[in-house]
């Protein structure tokens, strides 16, 4: 039963994970499995997940790696424009949507879309339409840093306009503008992540340099996050949560080209349940981390609880596995609510 020393969230979803491949999948993969009930996947590993072959090889790989947890893996293939609707249509199965990369604008997107102009993209996303599948993007320019996601919108209504039938995630929003649009076409929807919502550019370079804050879209004003706050604590039902959680090898952050990405896998259910707390909106954690995404995605989880304890969590200074070694958001910092119990659909 949940008080105010203890809170039970149900069947958790990240709607937005980065798993790598090899032994990095080895070492993040449990460390989401464990917590959560599903995730969606990002498909932006080397080389980038676009056949079918590809995708169950993948998959596979995900389910050897969280073996011991009750959890599933929800795949996404690389978006590309010469997808034919049979080759849609054969894949539909097996995958929860398809994931638009601009070139060049993030990690592994090197393939990505050379040209967001819709009469290009119009085959592919026609044929999406028709068979519902639905497109997440990676909206960003290659302008201004701080700019990016904001001169991305006329292309997130472009495509909201012109295929009014599709399901568009707008990946990772970060900016006030980001929430008016969403709420301006019925088929738009968001992920939010946990550093959007507890970081600002400060926290990146306003001090030391800190590389584990470094991500993309970058955090911004204080004003954006308050926003995005605003809109998570309510429970929007257009948006859910999506970590974007993606690990580096330390020395690939801990470098004079330090890699983007934050990664949060490991506390993200701790950072939320303090957050909501603190702001008296813990009644709304459950639909923002999990019944908002079901009802989106007409997705049914795998049962799993989640208890969680006001006690401190050190968060640790690393995640290691073999030669790969992690550190995650707040690394040596403490958190006020820890997890307690995880319990799976046969446990209760």
């Amino acid at each position: 039963m949940n008080n105010k020393n203890s809170f039970i969230i149900d069947s958790p979803l990240d709607m937005h994970l980065h798993l790598r491949d090899d032994d990095m999948l080895k070492l993040v993969a449990p460390l989401t499995s464990k917590y959560f009930s599903a995730a969606l996947v990002m498909p932006n590993i080397v080389p980038p997940i676009t056949t079918k072959e590809a995708l169950l090889s993948y998959k596979q790989r995900i389910k050897e790696a969280c073996k011991n947890d009750s959890f599933s893996p929800q795949l996404t293939i690389f978006f590309q424009t010469d997808y034919s609707y049979e080759f849609l249509k054969d894949i539909k199965d097996e995958i929860i949507a398809v994931k638009l990369y601009p070139f060049g604008v993030t990690t592994n997107s090197e393939t990505g879309v050379a040209s967001m102009d819709v009469d290009i993209l119009r085959p592919v996303l026609e044929s999406m339409e028709k068979l519902e599948i639905p497109l997440c993007v990676h909206g960003e320019t290659k302008g201004f840093i701080m700019d990016r996601e904001k001169e991305f919108l006329p292309i997130y209504e472009s495509l909201a306009i012109n295929f009014p039938k599709l399901m568009i995630i707008m990946e990772h929003i970060s900016s006030e503008e980001s929430i008016t649009l969403l709420e301006k076409y019925d088929n738009l929807y968001a992920t939010i992540t946990v550093h959007h919502l507890m970081l600002t550019l400060d926290d990146v370079l306003g001090g030391m340099l800190n590389p584990h804050t470094f991500c993309k879209p970058v955090v911004k004003k204080p004003t954006d996050k308050e926003a995005l706050r605003k809109l998570a604590l309510c429970a929007h039902e257009k948006v859910m949560f999506g970590s974007d959680s993606a690990p580096h090898q330390k020395e690939a952050k801990e470098c004079h080209d330090g890699a983007a990405g934050v990664f949060t896998s490991p506390i993200a259910l701790q950072v939320l349940t303090q957050l909501f707390e603190e702001n008296g909106k813990l009644e709304n954690l459950n639909a923002f981390v999990s019944l908002n995404a079901q009802k989106i995605y007409n997705l049914i989880p795998t049962k799993k609880q989640i208890e969680l304890i006001k006690e401190d969590f050190r968060v640790p200074q690393s995640y290691q596995y073999k030669n790969e070694e992690v550190v995650p958001l707040f690394a040596e910092q403490t958190l006020s609510w820890s997890i307690k119990s995880v319990k799976d659909k046969d446990d209760y």
